[in-house]
């Protein structure tokens, strides 16, 4: 089965930058759309930006202008720029397989992003 491995996530100031990655596995990961989603506790899982396997992207009101999601299939991996971050970023993201009703395979098990402020 496709396995995803998020990793990057770390405590940052408020301001500062993180870049994320997600690396899969047993996927025909050049014509998959990626995105990468974010969830805190209590909260769904949110959408924050996703990207074609021709690299279309589209990306929630809450981070458009601030991050920036990337890909490279030579890597199998998914990007996820994070500048200006804010406390309100704070949350474990993850990646997934973009399907025709959202994300279509099982969760990695996250990266944890802090923020401080």
């Amino acid at each position: 089965q496709v396995q995803l491995v998020e990793s990057g996530g770390g405590l940052v100031q408020a301001g500062g930058s993180l870049r994320l990655s997600c690396t899969a596995s047993r996927l025909i990961f050049s014509i998959s759309a990626m995105g990468w989603y974010r969830q805190t506790p209590g909260k769904e899982r949110e959408l924050v930006a996703s990207i074609t396997s021709v690299g279309g992207t589209h990306y929630a009101d809450s981070v458009k202008g601030r991050f920036t999601i990337s890909r490279n299939d030579a890597k199998n991996t998914v990007y996820l720029q994070m500048n200006s971050l804010k406390p309100e970023d704070t949350a474990v993201y993850y990646c997934n397989k973009q399907g025709s009703y959202g994300p279509s395979v099982a969760w990695g098990q996250g990266t944890q992003v802090t923020v401080s402020s």
